[in-house]
């Protein structure tokens, strides 16, 4: 475990810039950077931009120089890289295109939602979830999960489901609901596909769809694929929705993060598609259990 730096070539803002990156987590990385008094703005998604003036002093602080290749080859390996693709300049075509398949009869309501993403405040519940909520829709409809009745609904209800975001459970659901409903009927989609997507929004407050309900069992994998990816990816996950509450105190903040893991780990499976549940299940339940251990709330689940 290291925290690198690379040589400060990189020009911007009348200086150049290094790299700040961990080889192995986001929370080393962050906790160096608030010792070493970095500002938070320096933070982009996997390094923090540092200039120059600050280089001799960071490696004194412990952070490894490296060559500029050797930084991006083992923050690679670590599997802390955002890829290109999920960097804002590329999400609001990715989306928009997206949108425009999706509701090609109004490109206006696509543009608002994506902005709506794009809030300064969110750092999880941002346009990078969404992209991944839509692929992973993507991804179980293509492998034979039924869609339900609307087939349009999941993914509508995968752009609003945190359309609005302020950081109360249940209440941004509602909201996000409601707008739902305000905005679709009046881009003039028929009432039942409003409703229906409204319903599955609601059903994202948590995750607890019926299992004879084939919209909701779809929406809710895709909103919790996140759980099961690799644990390096998982932990950038779990840092960011720390960041999303960063108004809450760290005591209570673990004991309320501690309930919602251990409510997730004590359900029979948290997947309701077999697809899901084949793909994540497993690594799922490990990274729950991690982060569990992580915040003290006991052993691991069985």
């Amino acid at each position: 475990m290291a925290i690198l730096i690379d040589p400060p070539l990189w020009p911007a803002h009348g200086t150049v810039f290094s790299h700040l990156v961990s080889d192995e987590s986001l929370e080393e990385l962050r906790d160096f950077a608030r010792e070493a008094g970095l500002p938070e703005r320096a933070f982009d998604r996997d390094h923090y931009d540092v200039p120059e003036r600050r280089y001799a002093d960071l490696v004194a602080r412990g952070a490894v120089p490296v060559a500029a290749t050797e930084l991006v080859r083992r923050l690679v390996r670590s599997g802390l890289r955002v890829p290109a693709r999920q960097r804002p300049e590329k999400l609001d075509g990715i989306l928009a295109a997206a949108w425009a398949k999706l509701v090609p009869e109004s490109p206006a309501t696509g543009h608002g939602l994506i902005l709506r993403w794009s809030e300064e405040h969110r750092h999880y519940h941002d346009r990078t979830h969404l992209l991944a909520v839509l692929r992973a829709l993507d991804l179980l409809a293509r492998s034979g999960e039924p869609v339900g009745g609307l087939p349009r609904a999941p993914w509508l209800a995968a752009w609003f489901h945190d359309a609005v975001y302020r950081g109360s459970a249940g209440r941004d659901e509602e909201d996000s609901a409601d707008l739902a409903v305000r905005t679709l009927a009046a881009a003039g989609l028929h009432a039942a596909e409003v409703d229906e997507t409204a319903r599955l929004v609601l059903l994202t407050a948590d995750h607890r769809p019926d299992p004879a309900d084939p919209a909701g069992l779809l929406l809710s994998d895709a909103d919790l694929e996140v759980l099961g990816r690799a644990p390096a990816e998982y932990a950038r996950y779990a840092a960011a929705v720390r960041r999303d509450y960063a108004h809450v105190p760290d005591a209570r903040f673990a004991s309320g993060r501690a309930a919602v893991l251990g409510s997730l780990l004590s359900s029979d499976a948290l997947y309701g598609t077999g697809t899901a549940r084949g793909l994540w299940e497993d690594r799922a339940r490990g990274n729950l259990r991690s982060e569990l251990l992580r915040l003290g709330g006991g052993p691991p689940a069985a």
